[in-house]
């Protein structure tokens, strides 16, 4: 007793935990009545328990666990805080008390648990009882069952979560115990009472005696639903009205019980089967087998897998595409019914899911449905079927429709049912007019097939939308149909029972309750047919007025819908009808005068006719059979204007009057098209047009005008009608006006010669733009530039305009407006801006995706796979605008987004935001594939690739909208990925975009539990971003809603959480307001057209798309309403305080500030500004700098995450510039550094706009005289380098016009670095533009701007020269001739050693550009001379193709620029070297002031020099030389399109450039180019185009005639002819034969035309091409050297015009002779006469082409005579060759033989080499002298050697030594040879040059000896310019004309026409003539005859003796 009197003592709680059971037992009963005594739920006492409560549930005393379970249950129903013991307390009882044997305690622990569950604790107690069911001991696992039933039968299924619950059951009937199983049999009975049939699919695998049984139970329960009877704390009202219901003996309503029957999807209760690994390994490799049995058993197996309800999310594309193949190309069509089942079964076991590869499967399903066989097209049906199940008709929209035009009416009709089946599962929210428009266009096609079976599928599609929609929604698109059509598809609306036994919108009574039609698939979605829609439930009640998408079943409403407000059809009567009933209305005389000759009588007709209609009443007046009257004739073509106009008045009154329809207006519409443009009749015939308008629909009517107008050729017409189009859209408004129907018409309008049509077409496209708004503009990116010039200058005119309110309505839109029914918005209607995209001309890239490509993109390597990706950019980039089917690219990018190169991932980032402008709305459907994707990208760790990520994010959200991507798991799949970056960016993303929405998806739930993990990250940025988007979910989901989701949280968790949502609570945004409907009427127009134009006129315009029609995004809505003042005060007075916060300053100017944060960067208290992609740090440095000195809320504009918040911050800027210039200029190095992060993003509007702000900010720092600090320099230049190579051309454009004014405020010396390193960029783009801005900086500021040293950075430059991209290498070649024309020769030091390759290409790029040297200077004004303010070099040109705009402009604008700076002294010139005042004091040093002043100009006026026109080239880069270049190549590569008229396009772009003599000129160095893509067209035309019948033939008439035309063009100009090629002028000579040949030409109308023109081209060609090619060219011809066509030659063949153009070229040898290449011509013989000797020729069937041989060599060797023996010198053997004998023969006969005698005793006389010494020893020998002359030291030894050598043997071979070296070798060579020549003749030795290594001859004994050569040449006049570049030169090197330091070619001051041979054959033709030279010279000098001076003096040439002695003083004055 004495330890009872202890325990006595103790308090309650520690009684409770006492070790003896009655202490304990004590406890229990005092707690039980203190728990039922305490009143206050929170009072702290109930903390004392708080942790005891499991003890008491679980105490090892049978008799104290009675009593503690009573007390538990006091404490759980009476404490606030018991939820938090809920797990461990129901674990306790399942544990220790469900095993009790007391009936008691069991059933104190039921209690136990069903009052955790009324406090709202039921997922945590069925979590404990699911466990309890895996206890060994089964009276345990009855307990649990028996407490689940009983928990389910009074809560209900909403409390009771029966998903996991079912996922147990079938275990529970294979338990052994007899107990667990009956258990299990109640609870499924109970189960099936709450869901019904949905139980059944989780239960059939059960023991079919078991599943028998439970039929049997099924079959007793009552039909009735089961009703809830235990009610949560939450439910209180619901448990009053439950009460309430049992007092008065009522019963719940039904409508809750249906609700409750269909709330459980059989699928959401399946468990997912992963069945990707269970495949067979071997399954792709079987798949493909040549044998069908084994394809059939892979197919088996897979069948056997998809068989599976519900099936594991995973990747299936590779399986998916698999089945596909087998379907769309297996000829076995068992094997095709087995796959089309296994797509079938993924698609029930995914849902949504496979929504993904929906896309790709349809259209082979579609295709398939050609078989025949029925259990073939009932598996494609029942796949195709599951299909749509899983995703919308919309995304499968294109798919349909592409084969609704196929030729197999078996698919046809396929495609027609199964949009009959899907409708069937549409609603009238889901099939919107937008998406039935098109299918029932395509219907329609279908109703008039000749195929009854398609006709009746039709048929059964349109009742099916009828019935869906009602039939006032789709009666608008059955208007052509007539009435027997139309009752066919009522009455097929009538027999279509919809998904789910709903009514249709049509449909009227109350929804009757039907059972589900039986689903093709068996775990068909339930949610898809669930409940009805609650607008249904009162269709027929009469008070409630009419509503959008309301039946009109009542008659009242019914009979509205009079004669007047539908559409007037008729069918077309004959003209006897039409005459009878005429004559009923109209009096007999005016029908006998309507054809009078008398016009008189025709006008009294007329006049008559007028009277009549007036009166005439509206129902009894015969439209069409009037008008028919009126085009009796003579009908339109009446002559007399009074008749005329009469007719046309008439025509207006019966279009007003009476009922119109559009077969009466067809009647007209030509006639009033063709009076139009009549000066007298025009006005009528325009009332005419107007009244049809009102009568039959101005879409309609302008569609017809239009193309009526340019179907003839009369311009006037054409512009009147367009005219009259732009005043009826303003009269009728733009409501349905089609554009895509007359927009190509337009386009014609905008090309017409006229001037009057191109103005009208404009002024159209102004008042076009009033309604459709700049999208517009996409129409016409492809005019030319000085079109689109007009066209934008248009649109600025209407910029701000609002366009004015209808005053003309169609007769059926007057009388709906009238009626009262407003019907809901179709897409053409409320302005043409709403749907532009869905206008524009779209191209299907499917094809070009092709498996290549996709297999190329998942490659191995990492190039290969970036290869891939560069093809579908291009493929993106020029369709422009593509369709929404892209094949199986989805599924490839969507592999590159997780690739392990970022650049890749990036790669593909830029694609899909491509994809995205170019798809447009279509880019939907692969919101699953590829979008979720992109999601995850933003889980990268690089900041870079997330913000890509997020801009790509960005741009497929403006063209889907938010819903696709919130429905489904997919979003909450993400959230669940334990990653911060990603967490935190989605959660960003969402706060931004939820609260734009007005309704989400109930799927964004999902999201919740992922959000509240999101709330308790480690990571602070995560928690922060799930704080911000509380709120936002919460205005969608409901603050109830959010809080019930934490029941799952731990209750620590919980706590935190919901007071979170508290806070939430009081700052959740509203939801957006609705936008504004708006109907047709009148009185509606005002406001929406008020707003509009208001909105137009704002600043910030973000997304100005649906304004009109009332249908804007949420930003326009609500900045309207701002403007308005339609909204509440709250958002007006916001917006006031925001313009009262903007009225500031940006800038805080602060003293010393910018210095300050240099000092501390440098001493590296801040992160120094310098990275390779901004860091977060970087950014937030930034942003603590920038708020000292910038104005708040600009700060925040500048950091918004909203790029157009960025483009708004920048206009402000932009209009604050002048005005704060000195606060900018204090917080410059902040800005520069913003716009440096700006230039990291990828969005192309901010970039240019950052560009446009920044070239006036350095405009004003240049007028401010400022100068940037190497601190600004360093943090910005290298940034703006980046963008250099910028892809696009505009940028690039803007960056390096940007630079060019960086040079005028900070030194360009110190730019040049910044330049040098960005040509080590991996960027080509980078690298090239770099290299051109080096080569501006040299030829603008000199040599001294090359830092650290001109050797070095010319040594980096030259790197370049052998780059493997073409641009970079033009561009490096083009910065190493600047170079060339500042210092000359001296640049070959500079660059230090470049391989031979490299240095050849050098050399000929500075020997063209020394070629065009000279013409750009004569072009030279002296103005242009004077003007030297920068030292420019006036010679110096970068060899670019000249721009195609007007170079003298460009040049203009320079000049401008730099006569701008002279006239501002102020700007300093500290960092320039004034080299203008260096070279006048060389020339006051050399004091040769006469010949500069005076002689010179002397000797320059008289003399007129007709050199070739070049124009001269902008000294500065620009982009001249790539975008002409490039611009050139994509135009001619269009040449040789296979498609006609992108050819004929090509063609006239190339013509229009030819025909202007100032403009022809940038297609040189392109010719052979466009003549190869001329003569690939040719072949074109001839294997294909002429041998397809579908082509037209005038087509190809035109398409050779454009080829013609270009031909003449360019073969008119003979510098550009010349450079055709002998490869190219063969293949062309070969392709005009080809066709003049063409019978098939002949045969076609104006073919002969184009004959007679090939034959005068094939003459021009003749002519003006190089004789040396040309002859060439028709000796090689591979048609003549075939031994074939030799042998069988005849006058009938090609050959026999072949040998007639060789005749005609042989008639122009005489004139060029001296411009031919002898030794390559004669090589050709040779080679032709080796192949076809004698006796080969003389078995032809005619000498033809013998004796034209023959007469070749005989004219050549007439008049070239002996000296015809020296040009063999390239035919290796000469003493084999038949060609030299024959020759010799030749030369004998004419006669000429003291030459050859001479030449033939020499060799007698002496040993040849072959005599003397072996060619072994000689090829040593030239080899030693050749080495010698390549070393430094020995160089002129060789060079002497090798000269006796040649006069020793001077029939020795160079070549062989001479061909594999450079140009510049060759020439040294020369020069050489030259030098040693004239010293041995005792000539004036040469003075070299201090620093120059290498010999060069005197100028002066060039002009003696080049004298000679002149004077000696045959028929070559001499020619002053040589005389005057000569004087140039000499001035040169006395320092007078440092503009010019390039020293001409010998070839270049003889002839202007540049040598089109090799360079080994410049050298020896060189070598040869200073043979000849000498040879002369010593003739003169010997034989000193007086006579030869008077031959000179003699010349044609003014004043050369006067020339001769200048340059002899010039001469003696130097020495």
């Amino acid at each position: 007793m004495g330890d009872d009197s202890e325990w006595m003592k103790l308090p309650i709680d520690q009684k409770c935990e006492h070790k003896i059971w009655k202490a304990r037992l004590n406890g229990y009963e005092e707690a039980l009545k203190l728990f039922q005594r305490i009143e206050d739920e929170k009072s702290p006492e109930w903390g004392k328990y708080l942790g005891l409560i499991k003890k008491f549930v679980t105490d090892s005393n049978a008799v104290a666990q009675l009593k503690g379970l009573e007390a538990a249950l006091a404490f759980i129903e009476n404490a606030h805080f018991a939820g938090k013991t809920t797990g461990e307390v129901v674990s306790g009882v399942v544990t220790k008390v469900f095993n009790q044997p007391k009936a008691r305690a069991k059933e104190l622990g039921m209690d136990i648990c069903f009052m955790y569950i009324e406090i709202e604790k039921a997922e945590v107690v069925q979590d404990e009882l699911l466990k309890g069911l895996d206890n060994k001991n089964p009276k345990i696992v009855v307990a649990c069952i028996e407490t689940l039933r009983k928990a389910l039968s009074e809560f209900g299924s909403k409390i009771v979560t029966l998903k996991p619950v079912v996922k147990v059951l079938p275990k529970q009937f294979e338990s052994r115990e007899k107990a667990v199983r009956d258990e299990a049999k109640l609870l499924a009975v109970e189960i099936y009472k709450w869901i019904r049939d949905a139980l059944r699919p989780s239960l059939q695998n059960i023991n079919s005696v078991q599943l028998k049984e439970l039929e049997e139970e099924w079959v007793k329960l009552p039909s009735s639903p089961p009703k809830q009877t235990r009610f949560l704390r939450s439910q209180q009202d619901l448990k009053a009205k439950f009460e309430e219901q049992q007092a008065q003996g009522g019963e719940q309503s039904d409508d809750d019980g249906e609700e409750m029957v269909v709330a459980v999807d059989p699928y959401e209760l399946l468990e997912p089967v992963e069945i990707l690994s269970k495949m067979p390994k071997d399954f792709y490799e079987k798949i493909e087998a040549k044998k069908w049995q084994e394809r059939k058993e892979a197919l088996e197996a897979v069948e056997a897998l998809t068989k599976n309800p519900k099936l594991e999310n995973g990747d299936y594309g590779d399986l998916v595409r698999a089945l596909k193949k087998v379907v769309g190309k297996d000829a076995n069509v068992m094997l095709v019914s087995m796959a089309a089942k296994c797509l079938a079964g993924l698609a029930a076991g995914l849902r949504k899911k496979f929504g993904t590869y929906a896309g790709q499967v349809v259209p082979t399903i579609l295709e398939k449905f050609k078989e025949k066989k029925p259990q073939v097209v009932q598996a494609l049906q029942e796949a195709i079927d599951a299909i749509f199940l899983t995703t919308t008709l919309q995304n499968l929209s294109e798919e349909i429709l592409a084969v609704m035009d196929n030729k197999n009416p078996s698919i046809k009709q396929q495609a027609s049912l199964f949009l009959a089946r899907s409708f069937r599962h549409c609603t009238q929210a889901t099939l919107p007019k937008s998406i039935l428009k098109p299918f029932c266009a395509a219907l329609i096609k279908q109703v008039n097939d000749s195929a009854p079976e398609v006709r009746d599928a039709a048929f059964e599609a349109l009742g099916t939308a009828m019935k869906v929609v009602g039939e006032k929604a789709v009666n608008p698109f059955l208007a052509d149909l007539d009435k027997l059509k139309l009752d066919k598809i009522k009455e097929c609306a009538d027999k279509v029972e919809l998904s789910g036994g709903r009514k249709g919108a049509g449909g009227g009574g109350t929804v009757e309750k039907k059972c589900a039609a039986k689903a093709v698939v068996p775990a068909e979605s339930v949610s898809k047919s669930s409940v009805p829609s609650k607008s249904q439930s009162s269709a027929n009640k009469v008070s409630v007025p009419p509503k959008k998408g309301k039946p009109t079943s009542a008659a009242g409403a019914k009979s509205k819908k009079s004669s007047d407000s539908k559409e007037f059809t008729e069918s077309e009567l004959s003209v006897e009808v039409c005459q009878d009933l005429a004559a009923g209305v109209l009096p007999a005389s005016c029908l006998e005068q309507l054809d009078s000759a008398n016009w008189k009588d025709r006008l009294a007709s007329m006049e008559e006719f007028q009277r009549a209609v007036e009166t005439m009443d509206k129902a009894a007046m015969p439209c069409q059979a009037l008008v028919r009257m009126l085009a009796k004739k003579p009908g339109w073509k009446e002559t007399n204007f009074q008749v005329m106009q009469l007719k046309l008045r008439i025509v207006a009154l019966i279009a007003q009057r009476g009922q119109f329809s559009k077969t009466s207006a067809s009647v007209v519409l030509d006639g009033l098209v063709d009076k139009v443009g009549d000066v007298k009749c025009g006005g009528n015939a325009k009332e005419g047009l107007t009244a049809i308008g009102e009568a039959c629909s101005l879409p309609w009517t302008a569609e017809q005008v239009v193309s009526m107008a340019f179907s003839q050729k009369n311009p006037k017409n054409q512009a009147e009608t367009l005219n009259w189009l732009s005043n009826a859209m303003k009269e009728f408004g733009f409501a349905g006006i089609n554009v895509k129907g007359f927009i190509n018409n337009v386009k014609t309008a905008l090309g017409a010669t006229n001037p009057a049509v191109r103005t009208a077409a404009i002024t159209l496209l102004g008042v076009m733009y009033l309604y459709m708004g700049a999208p517009l503009r996409m129409f016409f990116e492809d005019e030319k530039p000085a079109l689109l010039a007009q066209i934008d200058a248009e649109f600025e005119k209407m910029q701000g305009q609002s366009p004015p309110p209808p005053i003309r309505y169609t007769k059926k839109g007057a009388a709906e407006e009238e009626g009262g029914e407003v019907e809901e918005q179709d897409e053409d209607a409320g302005g043409g801006g709403q749907n532009i995209m869905d206008l524009l001309p779209r191209t299907d890239v499917s094809d070009k995706i092709t498996t290549d490509l996709v297999s190329k993109i998942g490659d191995k390597n990492w190039k290969i796979r970036k290869e891939g990706l560069d093809e579908v950019a291009a493929i993106i980039s020029d369709a422009k605008f593509i369709m929404a089917n892209i094949g199986e690219l989805p599924l490839a990018l969507k592999g590159r987004l997780s690739d392990s190169n970022k650049i890749l991932v990036q790669q593909t980032l830029s694609i899909l935001q491509q994809l995205a402008t170019a798809m447009g709305p279509g880019l939907k459907q692969h919101v699953k594939a590829l979008g979720i994707p992109i999601i995850t990208v933003l889980g990268d760790s690089k900041p870079n690739v997330r913000a890509t990520a997020l801009t790509t994010l960005q741009a497929w959200v403006e063209q889907t909208g938010m819903k696709d991507w919130l429905e489904g798991e997919d979003l909450s799949e993400e959230l669940k990925r334990e990653n911060p970056f990603l967490r935190q960016e989605l959660l960003g993303w969402l706060a931004e975009k939820l609260p734009t929405q007005r309704t989400v998806p109930g799927d964004l739930m999902l999201c919740i539990p992922q959000l509240y993990a999101c709330l308790e990250d480690r990571n602070g940025d995560v928690r922060k971003k799930a704080q911000d988007a509380l709120p936002t979910f919460m205005m969608h989901l409901g603050y109830d809603k959010m809080t019930k989701a934490t029941g799952k949280l731990k209750p620590a968790s919980k706590d935190q959480v919901v007071s979170m949502l508290e806070k939430a609570r009081a700052v959740m945004p509203a939801k957006p307001a609705a936008p504004a409907k708006t109907g047709g009427g009148k009185g509606s127009a005002e406001p929406n057209r008020a707003a509009s134009g208001i909105f137009n006129s704002l600043t910030y315009k973000p997304e100005v798309k649906k304004v009109r029609g009332g249908m804007a995004a949420k930003k326009v809505f609500i900045l309207c309403v701002r403007v308005c003042g339609a909204a509440g005060k709250k958002p007006v007075s916001k917006g006031q305080k925001d313009d009262e916060d903007k009225s500031g300053p940006l800038f805080i100017l602060i003293a010393n500030a910018k210095e300050q944060r240099i000092k501390e960067e440098k001493q590296l208290k801040i992160l120094k500004w310098n990275f390779i992609t901004p860091r977060d740090e970087y950014v937030e440095q930034l942003k603590t700098q920038m708020s000292t000195c910038f104005a708040k809320w600009l700060q925040d504009e500048l950091f918004h995450f909203d790029f157009q918040r960025h483009v708004k911050a920048i206009g402000v800027m932009i209009e604050r510039l002048e005005s704060e210039s000195e606060a900018t200029i204090s917080c410059l190095d902040l800005i520069l550094k913003w716009f440096t992060l700006r230039f990291f993003d990828t969005n192309t509007t901010v970039l240019m706009k950052v560009l446009e702000y920044l070239k006036l900010l350095f405009a004003m720092l240049n007028r401010e005289n400022y100068h940037l600090t190497e601190y600004e320099a360093n943090s910005f230049v290298p940034y703006l380098i980046l963008k250099v190579g910028e892809s696009k051309d505009v940028v690039r454009k803007d960056v390096r016009a940007i630079l060019a004014m960086l040079c005028k405020v900070y030194p360009a010396s110190k730019v040049f670095p910044f330049l040098m390193d960005g040509t080590k960029s991996k960027n080509s783009k980078q690298r090239a533009e770099c290299l051109e801005e080096l080569g501006c900086l040299i030829e603008g500021y000199g040599m001294n701007v090359c830092q650290p040293t001109p050797a070095k950075s010319l040594k980096e430059i030259a790197v370049h020269i052998g780059d493997r991209d073409t641009s970079v290498r033009n561009a490096a070649l083009n910065t190493v001739v600047a170079v060339y024309n500042v210092c000359g020769e001296q640049v070959y030091k500079l660059i230090g050693n470049l391989s031979e390759k490299d240095m050849s290409m050098l050399e000929e790029r500075i020997k063209r550009s020394a070629k065009k040297a000279p013409t750009a200077v004569a072009k030279q004004t002296a103005t242009d001379r004077s003007q030297k303010e920068q030292p420019t070099n006036s010679n110096a040109t970068f060899l670019r193709k000249p721009a195609q705009e007007d170079p003298n402009k460009l040049n203009q604008a320079r000049q401008n620029a730099q006569h701008t700076e002279s006239l501002h002294p102020s700007i300093p010139k500290e960092f320039q070297l004034d080299l203008d005042m260096i070279e006048m004091d060389q020339g006051r040093v050399c004091e040769l002031p006469d010949l500069v002043q005076h002689k010179l100009d002397e000797l320059l006026e008289p003399i007129m020099i007709p050199e070739p026109k070049m124009r001269s080239v902008s000294p500065h880069f620009d982009e001249l030389h790539n975008s002409t270049a490039s611009t050139i190549n994509f135009v001619i590569s269009q040449v040789a399109s296979g498609d006609i008229n992108t050819s004929i396009q090509a063609l006239a772009q190339i013509d229009e450039v030819l025909r202007q003599e100032d403009k022809a000129e940038v297609m040189s160095g392109h010719i052979d180019q466009f003549l190869i893509a001329t003569i690939m067209q040719l072949r074109l035309i001839n294997s294909t185009h002429m041998a397809d019948d579908r082509v037209d033939k005038k087509d190809i008439i035109k398409l050779y005639s454009c080829i013609i035309g270009n031909m003449l063009s360019l073969f008119s100009m003979e510098s550009l002819a010349r450079e055709a090629s002998m490869g190219v002028l063969k293949d062309l000579m070969h392709g005009l034969i080809t066709l003049m040949l063409d019978s098939r030409v002949e045969d076609v109308e104006d073919g002969t035309q184009v004959i007679r023109s090939v034959n005068l081209l094939v003459i021009r060609v003749l002519e003006k091409s190089d004789q040396t090619n040309m002859i060439r060219s028709l000796i090689l011809v591979p048609n003549l050297l075939s031994t074939k066509n030799v042998l069988n030659w005849t006058s009938n063949s090609s050959m026999f015009i072949y040998i007639q153009c060789l005749w005609r070229v042989i008639r122009f040898l005489p004139e060029t002779i001296n411009n031919i290449n002898l030794d390559r011509i004669l090589l050709d013989v040779h080679n032709f006469m080796k192949v076809f000797p004698k006796e080969k020729l003389k078995q032809l069937k005619s000498d033809v082409p013998h004796r034209t041989l023959k007469t070749l060599l005989h004219t050549l060797c007439k008049l070239t005579g002996a000296k015809i023996l020296d040009h063999l010198s390239m035919i290796e053997n000469r003493n084999e060759s038949e060609l030299e004998a024959h020759l010799r023969r030749v030369v004998k006969h004419s006669g000429n033989l003291a030459g050859l005698k001479s030449d033939r005793s020499n060799e007698k006389g002496g040993l040849r080499i072959d005599d003397r010494m072996s060619k072994a020893k000689v090829s040593d020998i030239l080899s030693e002298i050749f080495k010698k002359i390549g070393s430094k030291e020995n160089t002129k030894e060789g060079l002497t050697e090798l000269y006796e050598y040649k006069q020793k043997y001077s029939d020795a071979d160079l070549e062989p030594f001479l061909k594999n070296t450079s140009q510049f070798f060759q020439s040294y060579v020369e020069r050489g040879l030259r030098m040693i020549e004239s010293e041995r003749e005792g000539k004036t030795r040469i003075q070299t040059t201090a620093g120059t290594a290498v010999p060069m001859l005197s100028w002066c004994s060039l002009v003696i000896i080049n004298e000679e050569c002149v004077v000696s040449s045959v028929n070559e006049e001499l020619k002053p310019a040589v005389y005057y570049e000569r004087l140039k030169i000499l001035r040169q090197r006395q320092g007078l004309e440092n503009t010019s330091r390039q020293r001409p070619t010998i070839s270049s001051l003889l002839s202007s026409k540049p040598s089109v041979a090799s360079s080994t054959d410049m050298l020896q033709s060189k070598l040869s003539q200073l043979k000849e030279s000498r040879e002369l010279y010593m003739q003169e000098h010997n034989v000193h005859s007086p006579t030869h001076t008077n031959t000179r003096s003699a010349s044609p040439a003014a004043n050369l003796d006067d020339l001769k002695k200048r340059l002899e003083r010039i001469k003696s004055k130097r020495q």
